[in-house]
């Protein structure tokens, strides 16, 4: 019986460009949907691009355009993007539409019919020097949980702690950078613990990875609290029911937007959407990273049920990925977008080498690039490609592109290819992908040990039956195994349906062989990845980055007589003696290293590009000389608060002021 899935991926943000990060999430799931729909079940996949919050407004104010246009010019570069990846969405949207306000108010209007939603002051920080309340995004400080610097004012990128603006600790306007105050302004929330009881009875029946539940189940223990779903203007978003300047936050109206891009298509293709969301025989599979598990988790599944929506029925969640074994980098160049990558090499490389590591867990994924290289060629080109080569192109010349009668003996020889159909369809099911690559791959080489044993290219002349028994069984071979690989190289498997001259492959095709057979003309399949072009894409990737770091000369090394400056000005200079509490590497940055002071009872975080000069391990412990009354600067890769001092020509030659131990953190230098 054909099974009714509704299959999403998370909502990529409309503020910056689709990058090999993310493709780990939207090539899986667009295999586990091609999976399904080569199954024969009715499975769309829907998306839609995330359009609202601060960060879309604070970007259209700097490029001067209104958040409008930004949002549409993502919107193409991202479906171009997708589009190049073979990624197909049945429906792509934007949470910027009237279909996803009217859902939006239709499931706050059911929350507060339903006694879930209250009123009431808060206090939130607003900047007196630009005169509003600062969104989460306009704030930056230490998070409350884990005390991660530089972090925003809803979620911590450390630990994925959610909190409110205020428990931030040292906030700072992330604008002009002055230390907020804090006003009352009256929100909307939503009563979690009203659907307390509903969430761990579903969260108990198996729709999260067990490591998930555990870690969600910590949430319960000390109870569940209100969920904040308001924001002050300025907001790029939509107001709320009845509001002139309160918008509904970003993360209340973006999974909307799974309901709202599944409305779409079935606007399109005269269905109902209820007949998805809410019908208790349809399946709703979310796949999202693991760092977004909380909102979809808990927050999600409340909204569904305060307005009458199906829960997800399973929730893939999935790690990120690393480059090289370590994060991604714009510095080293791994720090790659999908136009990049387009730009140099075929996407279905990297849709075959994510294939080969993922599975159902939350671990992360690496993209080694040497094996990257290595494991397309050897796996992909040299043995599964390579049997299409070595039996159509003989096919071809010497039996007129014509496959004959199976014989017994080929018939034997391809039972345990078409019995796998079951034990693979399983593997994609739990998405197990890696063990459903390893399986398959496994059955490409009992056929090539077959294909090396039986040398039908030393028969052909001498004994024709022989050989085209061998290649016969060879085709019907790959038509097998390209039936498995289709939810994975969609492209591969249209020209091998060239090739063979079939129908579009289904699932149940495995069962069914070809005899007395004409195929068409071979083509080339696949070519061999050129290590040089990997090489020209991260050095491609290079160049695309603007990596901001501290100039490495002063204007005073540059020119040694420096305009002067009276006594008053110069006692304007608070230089201070500061304990290196902590000190590490910016991955990203090639300069910079990052420091935790102790300024006598106060921290502050430091970022100095003297990195080639001096090794942070041997930094902790020491005390130097800083500037502390510096107005803080928002870098690239954090706030810096202060200057540390030092001299030299740059590079390896800087030299740090360091006052002696008998100095305490805090004093003044004289």
């Amino acid at each position: 019986m054909s099974r009714k899935i509704l299959v999403t991926a998370a909502l990529p943000y409309a503020n910056g460009s689709i990058h090999i990060g993310h493709l780990v999430e939207y090539l899986q799931t667009d295999m586990w949907v091609r999976f399904q729909k080569l199954r024969g079940n009715d499975c769309i996949y829907c998306c839609a691009d995330d359009a609202h919050g601060t960060p879309i407004m604070i970007r259209a104010r700097k490029e001067g355009i209104t958040p409008e246009k930004l949002i549409a010019d993502m919107h193409g570069q991202h479906a171009r993007d997708f589009a190049g990846f073979g990624i197909e969405f049945d429906s792509y949207c934007t949470t910027n539409s009237d279909d996803n306000r009217q859902v939006a108010e239709y499931i706050f209007n059911s929350l507060n019919d339903g006694g879930h939603i209250t009123t009431r002051d808060v206090k939130q920080a607003y900047c007196e020097n630009d005169k509003m309340f600062l969104p989460d995004r306009f704030i930056l400080g230490t998070c409350p949980k884990c005390g991660a610097e530089d972090q925003y004012g809803d979620t911590c990128e450390v630990c994925h702690g959610t909190y409110v603006p205020t428990e931030l600790k040292n906030a700072k306007c992330s604008v002009c950078g002055e230390k907020p105050v804090e006003r009352e302004s009256k929100h909307y929330f939503v009563k979690l613990s009203n659907f307390e009881d509903r969430l761990q009875q579903w969260l108990s029946e198996g729709h999260v990875h067990e490591q998930v539940y555990n870690k969600l189940m910590e949430w319960f223990k000390t109870g569940l609290k209100d969920w904040d779903i308001s924001r002050d203007g300025p907001y790029f978003g939509f107001n709320i029911p009845g509001e002139a300047d309160k918008y509904f936050y970003v993360w209340f109206d973006a999974p909307i937007g799974y309901i709202s891009s599944s409305m779409n298509y079935c606007k399109e293709n005269g269905l109902n959407f209820e007949d998805y969301w809410k019908n208790p025989d349809a399946e709703i599979h979310h796949f999202i990273g693991k760092d977004i598990t909380y909102f979809h988790a808990l927050f999600w599944p409340t909204m569904l049920m305060g307005a009458g929506f199906n829960t997800p029925t399973q929730l893939a969640i999935h790690g990120f990925l690393t480059v090289n074994g370590t994060k991604m980098s714009k510095s080293k160049g791994t720090f790659i977008s999908a136009e990049t990558y387009l730009n140099n090499l075929d996407p279905t490389y990297l849709r075959y080498y994510y294939a080969c590591k993922l599975s159902d867990g939350l671990e992360d994924i690496d993209l080694n690039l040497e094996d990257f290289v290595a494991r397309v060629n050897s796996d992909l080109v040299g043995k599964i490609a390579n049997l299409t080569s070595r039996s159509v192109q003989m096919l071809n010349k010497n039996f007129d592109s014509k496959a004959g009668a199976l014989s017994d003996g080929a018939r034997e020889l391809l039972k345990p290819l078409q019995s796998a159909s079951e034990e693979i369809a399983e593997l994609f099911e739990k998405r197990q992908y890696a063990a459903a690559i390893r399986t398959i791959c496994g059955l490409a080489d009992s056929i090539n040990r077959y294909v090396d044993e039986r040398k039908p290219w030393a028969a052909v002349k001498e004994d024709a039956g022989h050989a085209i028994e061998t290649l016969t069984a060879t085709v019907n071979a790959v038509r097998i195994i390209t039936t498995y690989l289709k939810p994975i190289l969609p492209e591969y498997a249209a020209k091998i349906e060239s090739i063979l001259n079939i129908d579009p492959l289904k699932w149940d095709d495995s069962q069914n062989l070809i005899e007395n057979h004409t195929i068409g003309k071979f083509q080339r399949l696949i070519e061999r990845i050129d290590p040089k072009k990997v090489e020209a894409m991260v050095e491609e990737s290079k160049q695309n980055q603007e990596v901001s770091e501290p100039k490495e000369q002063t204007e005073l090394e540059k020119d040694p007589i420096a305009a002067e400056c009276d006594f008053d000005d110069f006692m304007k200079v608070d230089l201070r003696v500061a304990k290196v509490l902590e000190c590490e590497i910016i991955e990203e940055a090639d300069k910079l290293l990052r420091f935790k002071l102790d300024l006598g009872g106060e921290t502050r975080q430091v970022i100095a590009g003297i990195r080639k000069a001096y090794d942070p391990a041997k930094m902790i412990g020491r005390n130097v000389l800083m500037v502390a009354n510096l107005k803080p600067r928002k870098m690239k890769f954090g706030m810096s608060e202060g200057m540390i001092c030092a001299a030299g020509p740059g590079g390896e030659e800087v030299f740090v002021f360091s006052p002696d131990d008998g100095a305490k953190p805090g004093q003044r230098a004289h």
